[in-house]
């Protein structure tokens, strides 16, 4: 059986099976560009990357709480600059440095968030941890372990139905769409992730199931702010769709953290 997996919230299924199962060819595909140049610097450079990691860790942990956050911003500008001329393309040991960054600004912000503006740069605060841990040196060589076989692609959901067989195995997790106005986090890229977006996916569920492909996909349930919302249900009435609970954490609103519905849907 392949494997495709489509976003981040995708690598923990992705990971799972990769290390109870024996896989033929699996393939991730990404739009978020600092993901995939993570991905590709553990499954590459692992060494390199804790060995950043640990002096990055050394030196936030030896820091008082004013200097913590001096080097928490310093990072996060060389970071923003990076971008204006930074090659995402042609792997290098500079994107070793900066998935070094990704995961140090990960690993200290607010509810460790990862969040870009429209322009592309972080823009998530600091959070407030005693002693954060910013090397997992056995994660990341674990990791690079599983990734070795695993082909890793910064494109669109589109790009990978050339690789969608009879009994491939897909799994679509994207931005998920806003329950309202107020919670609308679709961009975890500068990429804009609209109804539209949504409706062009469900087009390719429908052409991956024709092929004879399983396919999973994730979403928001809008059924939690109105239950006469039934933009999924129309989209994927074809389908099986189940409604799970999850726990969110992030809320403005204290209240309305906790236990709230997702859809999951299976075209068999």
């Amino acid at each position: 059986m392949n494997i495709l997996n489509h976003s981040s919230g995708g690598g923990a299924l992705y990971f799972y099976l990769s290390s109870n199962y024996k896989i033929k060819k699996s393939f991730i595909y990404d739009i978020n560009k600092e993901l995939i140049l993570c991905y590709n610097a553990i499954k590459n450079d692992p060494e390199d990357l804790i060995n950043n990691l640990i002096s990055f860790e050394e030196s936030f942990l030896e820091k008082d709480d004013e200097r913590r956050k001096e080097l928490f911003l310093k990072v996060r500008k060389d970071f923003n600059q990076q971008l204006t001329d930074f090659n995402f393309d042609i792997y290098s040991n500079k994107h070793v440095k900066r998935a070094s960054q990704t995961i140090f600004l990960n690993k200290t912000c607010f509810n460790g968030l990862f969040r870009l503006n429209k322009k592309g740069e972080f823009n998530v605060p600091m959070g407030r941890y005693k002693n954060p841990k910013i090397c997992n040196s056995d994660n990341i060589r674990n990791v690079s372990k599983v990734l070795r076989n695993t082909t890793i692609f910064n494109e669109t959901f589109i790009g990978s139905e050339e690789l969608i067989s009879e009994k491939s195995l897909v799994y679509l997790d994207p931005p998920y769409r806003p329950l309202n106005k107020t919670s609308s986090f679709t961009n975890y890229s500068e990429n804009e992730f609209n109804d539209q977006q949504q409706k062009e996916l469900a087009e390719y569920f429908h052409r991956i199931t024709n092929i004879g492909a399983y396919g999973i996909l994730s979403n928001s349930d809008p059924k939690n702010e109105d239950v006469n919302d039934n933009f999924f249900d129309d989209l994927y009435e074809d389908f099986k769709i189940e409604r799970v609970k999850a726990k969110r954490f992030i809320n403005s609103n204290a209240k309305k953290r906790g236990e709230i519905n997702e859809i999951i849907v299976r075209n068999y």
